[in-house]
């Protein structure tokens, strides 16, 4: 499993983590072919740049805007903007899952609809250029998993546009909250998270330190000067370890719709479990229901459970330990006759035995070129399959 590990010791802001990821190997003109393929009239051009901080080199990025628009952005109209844009399909889902992270924030905060949060200005448009980047760059990597070590809280107030707040701002101390992160105590008075960087953890993160083969690594400098080098280090590689080490839960429903169990299983894949299955069962006084099993990480045992208990009309679960024997997977970028697609190799003892593009793609190549999803499969399984003849794998 591709894992990525921040190592959040002086903060996390939108700007650090993308300056770590590019530091890490993110190609600059993929990020740019990223930003202008959204058309934003604001954004001009991004620059990335290797600064000092303290002993330790870091990257950093910088974005230039024009001042032309004077507008607000209203959530919806984030969210509205990003599903008709030409971003590949998950790189949409990614960014719109860190974006309703900020969005539910903002919300509970200000006691506004989720709807009516707006974003100002170009502080609007900096934060979907980060989000959006931050999203390509995982996708890029094919991180599946993000870990993080605890993070530092500022102390003081801080200013923002709504006047001088403490510290952590309330947005993002309802997200540290909301994701339950470990955090340790800091006496730097200025802002250490921000909401964007908040965001992108809340949405993907657990706070433990991971065993893991590293393959890369990169620095991401902070705007500020400390006595330490204020940099986000992040670190790429495959997870080792407890790969078995597995939870499998079940529960019995009887009283909900088809509707309410979708939005459960979408809760539950958003809350990190591996697997979630419906099964038909014949309950006690002939009733018809259905059995809910959900494969998790054995760490996110308590999490999903809870989760369950408070989205299910059912009165408790059962948890059962389990071992799972797993191929080793790999996602490759390939040339096909519709562009480069993504595609999952299956590899056991070290050797390849098949390879299938990734759903997404192909789901929105068939959009685009408005072909059936099977014939788009059928080709380019047709053109991967001589690729594996011509490689001799």
């Amino acid at each position: 499993m591709k894992i990525l590990y921040c190592d959040c010791f002086s903060g996390i802001s939108g700007d650090m983590f993308l300056s770590s990821m590019i530091d890490a190997g993110y190609p600059l003109d993929k990020l740019q072919e990223t930003f202008n393929s959204l058309q934003i009239p604001e954004y001009k051009q991004v620059t990335f740049q290797k600064v000092m901080k303290g002993v330790i080199q870091a990257g950093q990025i910088h974005l230039d805007f024009s001042a032309e628009s004077h507008h607000h952005r209203h959530y919806s109209d984030i969210r509205t903007f990003l599903i008709n844009s030409a971003l590949p399909q998950s790189v949409k889902e990614k960014s719109l899952r860190i974006f309703q992270k900020i969005a539910e924030a903002e919300s509970s905060v200000h006691g506004v609809a989720i709807e009516e949060v707006h974003f100002h200005e170009v502080g609007a448009v900096d934060s979907i250029l980060d989000i959006v980047g931050a999203a390509a760059a995982l996708d890029y990597f094919g991180i599946e998993k993000i870990y993080a070590s605890p993070l530092p809280l500022g102390s003081g107030e801080i200013l923002t546009q709504h006047g001088l707040l403490p510290n952590p701002a309330p947005a993002t101390a309802w997200l540290i909250r909301d994701m339950k992160a470990s955090v340790i105590p800091s006496n730097i008075q200025t802002e250490l998270i921000t909401p964007t960087g908040a965001a992108i953890l809340a949405a993907f993160a657990s706070f433990e330190k991971p065993e893991m083969a590293i393959s890369t690594m990169g620095n991401g400098a902070g705007t500020k000067n400390f006595e330490h080098p204020n940099i986000l280090r992040v670190f790429i590689g495959e997870k080792i370890g407890t790969s078995n080490n597995y939870s499998e839960i079940e529960a019995n429903l009887d009283d909900m719709t088809p509707e309410l169990l979708g939005s459960v299983m979408n809760r539950l894949f958003d809350a990190g479990a591996l697997d979630v299955t419906f099964s038909s069962i014949q309950m006690k006084k002939n009733r018809p229901g259905t059995k809910l099993t959900v494969i998790v990480k054995a760490e996110d045992e308590k999490e999903i459970s809870h989760l369950i208990l408070m989205h299910t009309t059912t009165l408790g679960v059962r948890i059962t330990n389990i071992h799972r024997y797993e191929a080793d997977r790999e996602i490759i970028q390939v040339n096909s006759e519709f562009g480069i697609i993504r595609a999952k190799k299956k590899i056991i003892d070290g050797k390849a035995v098949s390879i299938h593009p990734e759903y997404e793609d192909c789901e929105r190549i068939s959009r685009e070129h408005n072909l059936p999803i099977l014939e788009i499969y059928s080709r380019i399984m047709l053109s991967l399959q001589t690729m594996d003849t011509q490689d001799g794998s």
